[in-house]
């Protein structure tokens, strides 16, 4: 087990480097001058040369990635050329309200996508299996802003149960108020994990419930819930933690575009200002965090993963 997650660690590196590399490949072909910006549409050209010159841009590419990589190591990502604030800073304050609505959009999709997933293996053919079938089908179709909308017309307009817009910690408003911002959002972020969930679940239980331990455990008398819930679903949840790992990205990726909707001045708004202003530094660390989230939350599956194979618990 230990060597299997050491090499799941190595294998974490290159990944981290070729993700940068590749972001800053790509921010040194867009068009615009961020030197230009900085100094300002009236600038001489030596005025904007000496901008370029303070900032680092006017070294070879492949030197700006490495000084900025090696100084991520360190913890240091560097300083926004617009705003003068930490890139550090920045994401330490606009991540909490990402990750707090990926962590409760995680948590309703696994409460509700598994148990009807498991519902619907228990029941092949059968009405529910219908329309859990169906539902999970409508839910990956929607993008998640188009369901953000309808949720906000709904609850936040129409019936006025829950605020549209905005977002409220637990420190100032409690964990009430909290919650209350992150329940839409959150709903729309966590359709398309649950119908996905619901899938795998169904799926790699009805194998589960086809092999010969759970005939033989049935054979013995044993009760459904017992069947299903002791053996079956737990040889189950290995493919299951392997598609939730997989799906932390998308997680992600929804995450910033349904804050879009609900103005939540999450990781998603830092991320788009920086791309409209050619901030380097700020979508270096953006990515770098993003990365960084992704491959935590693979590595996390990988040990759960582990848990549940015993080949590899013995190991």
């Amino acid at each position: 087990m230990l060597r299997f997650m050491a090499q799941r660690v190595l294998m974490a590196v290159p990944v981290i480097v070729l993700v940068s590399l590749f972001v800053f490949l790509l921010l040194d072909l867009l068009p615009g001058d961020a030197a230009v910006a900085i100094a300002g549409e009236n600038a001489t050209l030596e005025q904007i040369a000496d901008t370029r010159e303070r900032l680092g841009l006017d070294l070879p590419l492949l030197e700006r990635f490495w000084d900025w990589f090696t100084a991520a190591l360190h913890g240091d990502l560097g300083t926004s050329l617009y705003t003068g604030q930490s890139v550090g800073g920045a994401v330490a304050e606009r991540l909490p309200v990402t990750a707090s609505l990926a962590v409760v959009a995680l948590l309703m999709a696994v409460v509700v996508g598994v148990p009807l997933g498991a519902l619907a293996a228990t029941r092949p053919g059968s009405r529910v299996d219908r329309v859990v079938g169906v539902a999970g089908s409508l839910a990956m179709a929607l993008p998640p802003f188009v369901i953000a909308l309808v949720l906000v017309v709904v609850f936040a307009i129409r019936l006025a149960v829950l605020p549209a817009t905005g977002y409220e910690s637990i420190a100032d408003g409690g964990v009430g108020v909290w919650l209350s911002h992150l329940l839409l959002p959150a709903v729309a972020v966590a359709a398309l994990l649950g119908a996905e969930l619901a899938r795998q679940t169904r799926g790699a239980l009805l194998d589960a419930l086809s092999q010969s331990y759970v005939r033989t455990a049935r054979a013995r008398g044993l009760k459904p819930l017992s069947v299903v819930g002791k053996h079956a679903l737990k040889n189950a949840a290995a493919p299951v933690v392997t598609v939730l790992a997989l799906q932390a990205g998308h997680v992600l990726g929804a995450a910033v575009t349904v804050e879009f909707v609900f103005a939540m001045p999450g990781f998603g708004s830092l991320a788009v200002d920086a791309v409209n202003q050619r901030d380097v530094p700020m979508i270096q660390g953006v990515v770098f965090t993003s990365a960084l989230v992704v491959l935590v939350a693979n590595l996390l599956a990988d040990l759960a993963y582990g848990y549940l194979n015993p080949k590899l618990r013995a190991g």
